[in-house]
């Protein structure tokens, strides 16, 4: 983040159904959102930390219906975060476009990093969509935990938990891995090929 944007940022936390995850943001949209840590002050710690906040606030209403929106999507509900304003400012051009381009995987579809790169077109390539998902400032909202290694494995991910946590979300999403055993039949969608 750069210093003007970080000075105009502050950040609240909120309970979700896997822990308190929080977010910062600026007037222009989210700049952060922290996934729980090992406990709350953990989390609020790295939120602070990473996002250089000015201090807690009460989040204006596009927030508050994206905390909403994150509340409902660690139940299980099915939401998208398209419409969710994000700052752009502390960004990369060469990163927004692979985070624009993760953006668009849908609920419950995949892609492997490779092909993310594919989409994000020349020169992106799939390492740097590795580098790029490891430094998402917005996890969820900016769906890393979609982006798969070669051959459906699950890859990196770069919140407390790692790899545990991405399979987690996974599956809250209905996403079957490839080395993973069926569950009872007919209990989870089909997952969803990103093409």
């Amino acid at each position: 983040m750069r210093a003007e944007t970080a000075v105009r940022e502050h950040y609240c936390l909120f309970e979700t159904a896997i822990g308190p995850c929080g977010v910062a943001w600026t007037e222009a949209g989210l700049t952060r959102l922290q996934l729980p840590e090992s406990n709350r002050d953990a989390t609020e710690a790295r939120l602070r930390k990473r996002s250089g906040s000015a201090g807690p606030d009460l989040p204006p209403p596009p927030v508050r219906r994206a905390i909403t929106d994150i509340q409902s999507y660690m139940v299980g509900d099915r939401i998208e975060f398209m419409a969710v304003p994000i700052d752009w400012s502390g960004v990369s051009p060469f990163h927004r476009r692979i985070y624009e381009t993760t953006r668009s995987l849908g609920w419950g579809m995949t892609a492997s990093y490779g092909e993310v790169a594919r989409k994000a077109g020349p020169p992106v390539v799939a390492r740097a969509v590795g580098q790029a998902m490891a430094r998402n400032p917005v996890p969820i909202v900016i769906p890393c935990h979609r982006v798969l290694a070669a051959g459906r494995r699950i890859g990196g991910f770069s919140a407390y938990g790692g790899a545990v946590t991405k399979e987690r979300l996974l599956t809250l999403e209905g996403v079957r891995l490839a080395d993973e055993a069926p569950t009872l039949p007919g209990l989870l969608p089909a997952p969803q090929r990103w093409d």
